[in-house]
């Protein structure tokens, strides 16, 4: 059986009297798209860093495509992309210099050098922007160019920090696509972001970082059985009529029944209760004309776990 990717084992890190990393364990595999789930000043960029070998924790193992890091850094960051928060390129280079020279820095030959750069930003939408300087590139076009960097030595495990941040939504449907292609080539992926909306879409798996600690598997699974709100939208009624006729249906208090906008909010346990729920609406003749989770199952699980509390 292959190993995992990356493999992290009860890591801290402090800055001072700051902890930052509080015992994070987790594990993410070849072909799959882990999450790693947290508010901003959870800790997952420090985490990040000490994946990426810039940094040592003061206590636990690290393991990237079975290397550890802190052993041997060359080997760990050959088989590694990392692609941070914000570009920090040079920004009187273009794209095309800035990713020639980091395959030559990763010891490519240049023709090898110079075509896997055109192939690069083919596969990230930068044909059109490969000469011009970096400095005029939008955060968005910077964010491509940085995944662009990242691939350049076509490692089998990366590293995204808030890779969609500055992008616009059709580049995130095509970030989104390219990710799963570069899963589906069995690469290992941890993306970092506190905007689970971004994640939702595309992580096969969660791990939720809260105040530095990731939070363990029964803790997670506390958390996804808390109630979930649902929203629905009944056709042609007004929003009094509608919480009435929906309270009746449901033989249920009206007071328990909150609205948002032209919405109703209901709460269930499961998604068996809500879809029994659907079929009693449905059966009462009310005219359903939206009825869907109000939250993602990420979104569900971490605001479950901040609520709960971590580990």
């Amino acid at each position: 059986m292959a190993s995992p990717g990356i493999v992290v084992q009860d890591v801290r890190r402090s800055f001072g009297s700051i902890t930052a990393v509080n015992g994070a364990t987790l594990q993410a595999d070849f072909g799959r798209i882990t999450g790693l789930v947290g508010p901003n000043g959870a800790g997952k960029t420090t985490l990040l860093l000490m994946l990426a070998s810039l940094l040592a924790p003061d206590e636990g193992e690290i393991w990237i495509d079975g290397v550890n890091p802190l052993d041997d850094p060359q080997a760990a960051r050959g088989s590694l992309g990392w692609m941070p928060d914000a570009l920090g390129a040079w920004g009187s280079l273009t794209p095309r210099e800035i990713v020639r020279v980091t395959g030559r820095l990763y010891g490519m030959p240049s023709p090898a050098a110079n075509a896997r750069t055109a192939e690069l930003l083919h596969r990230v939408g930068l044909d059109d922007l490969a000469d011009r300087p970096a400095r005029v590139l939008s955060r968005g076009q910077k964010q491509r160019l940085g995944l662009a960097r990242a691939l350049v030595h076509n490692p089998r495990v990366l590293l995204l920090d808030e890779p969609a941040s500055g992008l616009d939504p059709q580049a995130r449907v095509d970030l989104r696509l390219l990710l799963r292609e570069l899963a589906a080539e069995g690469r290992c992926i941890l993306i970092s972001s506190h905007v689970l909306s971004e994640l939702e879409e595309v992580v096969d798996d969660a791990v939720f970082m809260v105040a530095g600690a990731t939070m363990a598997a029964d803790d997670v699974a506390l958390a996804q059985r808390r109630s979930r709100p649902w929203r629905l939208r009944l056709a042609g009624l007004d929003q009094s009529e509608a919480r009435a006729r929906t309270a009746e249906a449901l033989s249920i208090d009206a007071d328990a029944v909150t609205t948002d906008r032209r919405d109703i909010l209901l709460a269930f346990d499961t998604d068996v209760e809500a879809a029994a729920a659907l079929r009693t609406l449905i059966e009462a003749g009310l005219p359903v004309a939206e009825f869907a989770a109000a939250t993602g199952d990420l979104e569900h699980t971490f605001l479950g776990a901040a609520n709960g509390g971590a580990r």
